[in-house]
């Protein structure tokens, strides 16, 4: 595949182009002006002006709404602003689907995929293989089966942007089925559209640490083959199917995580002790990237800030580094009320979602361009110091994000769930907020039931950061070959460059020799990626998108052990990849004799 040799600000304008510029729009300051009016509707008429230029300053500053925000918002789109959502794949209190609640489930995803919306699901309900679900039904099929089913339906729908529908499978990790779906995307493009993931409970890991054995068990009862070879009933109303060594199993989790970099673990207890709604709603599966653990019907609006732009003097360049937390503050504060506009502007593909939503008032500010902040604050990303400058930073999003809630809830009312005595109770999320933000929400509520969420940014980090790192990701590298496809076409390889990288050049000149805090994703080992999300995640009550990237000559038992202390170190989630050779890859590094294109910063 040939290189087109564009300089960055090329390549990220025709990411802008083909995935946000609206109609008769050019620049990126149109699409803000767009967006910041569509979500200032949400207003009452006399503050809509106002609030249109709080979130259009907002969004010059940085802090920009999610991909479908920004492509979709003030549009005559038949789409929704929403990028993530789970649903149910059966009804309330019903513990095995049939080929109705298939049918169904079905049909409801090919409307939130149609209208941009990426879905999660639990497919943990669907019966084992041989299972007799009742005398009136025939069967839906092995989970397997099932979910070629959605993979198949995603592919069909045929969108109008480049995106292509997202989608993430998830099943406990008791279910009899659970081998076949380990390995059924290893070796073979299988699934495309979906991402897999292992719900892993504490009781499985413990079983892991003891090396007992582990029960694969289901509501659906076996057939009488499955019955006459010793298969029983369970005091909990469940069929064990089979005992099976605890670390049989997880061996063939890692094998296939080294493999194929899937499946990824949602640690699913750790995820519940952390949400402060538990006894109120149960949470069995993320949206595609992992970062948005939801109920059934849950959805997310997202919406980041670029930690870059908020270092003063980057490099040492004009005084020492220093990172504008009151800035920060301020551009927090506002991005609160922005997506909380969201819900009530947007369009919801479904009736459920809308209900949903507006009961909790789920929202998500995250970040983009953390590496990018800590190599322009001389601090190398896989330091102490380097996580202890984004724990503050978390400090600060966390902090800011409740005061901003609950200021809204004083003018606007608290999301009707809302339980103060349940929120402010010893060991829940809110219990470790400053006592002055504890005391306004004591008062007045919150607007938001969950307000923290750091997803994967790679387009709007094009199309609006100039290629800033991603998300809290390392920067892969500083400069590569990236693939895109852009209207629909075949993938073009660009060669680009990473933002501080260009900034440096700018500022230290072309001949300066890299200090040693520039390191890329491929310098930082995995237990530094792992104590990355470890740092943040105490101050984020959503998730965390972050893949864990490994050489390509790295053990099984090393990512085994990465997996495990991922669960220890009280991840939500983790997702480990160790690039194979010679594969197809979308980021990749270029020679060192690669010449460079003009820069900018």
């Amino acid at each position: 595949m040939s290189i087109t040799r564009d300089s960055a600000s090329a390549v990220c304008d025709a990411v802008l182009a083909d995935r946000y510029l609206g109609t008769g729009e050019t620049a990126r300051d149109q699409v803000f002006r767009r967006v910041a009016r569509a979500l200032a509707e949400a207003e009452p008429p006399d503050r809509r002006q106002h609030a249109a230029r709080l979130f259009y300053g907002n969004m010059l500053r940085g802090a920009i709404g999610a991909g479908r925000i920004m492509a979709n918002a003030g549009t005559s789109k038949h789409a929704t602003m929403v990028n993530c959502f789970v649903h149910p794949i059966v009804g309330p209190d019903v513990p095995v689907a049939r080929q109705d609640d298939i049918a169904r489930a079905l049909a409801q995803a090919l409307t939130t995929l149609r209208m941009g919306g990426g879905v999660g699901y639990d497919f943990s309900p669907v019966a084992p293989a041989d299972a007799l679900v009742s005398a009136s039904d025939d069967g839906t099929g092995d989970v397997c089966d099932v979910i070629e089913r959605f993979d198949l339906a995603c592919q069909s729908v045929a969108l109008t942007d480049t995106r292509g529908g997202a989608q993430m499978a998830v099943l406990r990790c008791d279910h009899p089925d659970l081998d076949e779906f380990i390995n059924a995307k290893r070796g073979r493009r299988r699934w495309t559209t979906l991402n897999v993931s292992v719900a892993a409970t504490a009781e499985f890991m413990e079983a892991v640490a003891r090396d007992t054995e582990w029960r694969l068990q289901h509501r659906a009862a076996p057939n009488r083959q499955r019955l006459a070879t010793g298969a029983h009933l369970l005091d909990n109303g469940n069929w064990c199917y089979a005992r099976v060594p605890a670390r049989q199993l997880w061996a063939r989790i890692v094998e296939a995580a080294h493999e194929s970099a899937e499946p990824g673990l949602l640690f699913i207890d750790t995820i519940r002790a952390s949400n402060d709604l538990a006894d109120i709603e149960s949470i069995v599966a993320t949206n595609p990237c992992g970062e948005q653990p939801l109920p059934a019907w849950g959805s997310c609006v997202l919406g980041p800030i670029d930690l870059s732009r908020r270092v003063r003097h980057p490099f040492g360049v004009g005084g020492m580094p220093a990172f504008d937390f009151a800035g920060l503050a301020r551009l927090v504060h506002v991005q609160v009320r922005m997506l909380d506009n969201a819900i009530d502007v947007t369009r919801w593909p479904l009736p459920e979602h809308g209900h949903e939503a507006r009961s909790k008032r789920r929202i998500g500010v995250g970040v983009t361009g953390l590496a990018d902040a800590l190599t322009m604050m001389c601090l190398r990303y896989d330091t102490p110091q380097g996580r202890d400058l984004a724990s503050a930073i978390g400090r600060c999003l966390r902090d800011n994000a409740y005061a901003a809630s609950a200021a809204l809830a004083r003018e606007r009312g608290a999301y009707p769930l809302f339980g103060g005595e349940r929120i402010l109770s010893t060991g829940c999320f809110a219990s470790a907020l400053p006592d002055a933000v504890r005391a306004d929400i004591a008062r007045y509520g919150l607007r938001n039931s969950h307000l923290l969420s750091i997803a994967p940014t790679g387009s709007v980090s094009l199309a609006f950061g100039g290629n800033c790192s991603s998300g809290i990701e390392p920067a892969f590298d500083w400069a590569y070959r990236r693939q895109l496809r852009l209207r629909h076409q075949a993938p073009r390889a660009y060669r680009i460059e990473n933002h501080a990288y260009r900034c440096f050049r700018a500022l230290c000149g072309e001949q300066a020799a890299l200090p040693d805090y520039f390191v890329t994703a491929s310098q930082v080992s995995g237990d530094d990626h792992l104590r990355m999300v470890a740092a943040i995640q105490p101050f984020i009550d959503a998730g965390i998108s972050k893949t864990v990237l490994v050489p390509s000559g790295v053990s099984r038992e090393r990512v085994g052990d990465m997996l495990y202390r991922a669960w220890q170190f009280g991840l939500k989630g983790v997702t480990i990849f160790r690039p194979e050779a010679g594969a197809d890859e979308v980021l990749s590094v270029l020679p060192a004799s690669a010449g460079r294109p003009a820069c900018f910063c």
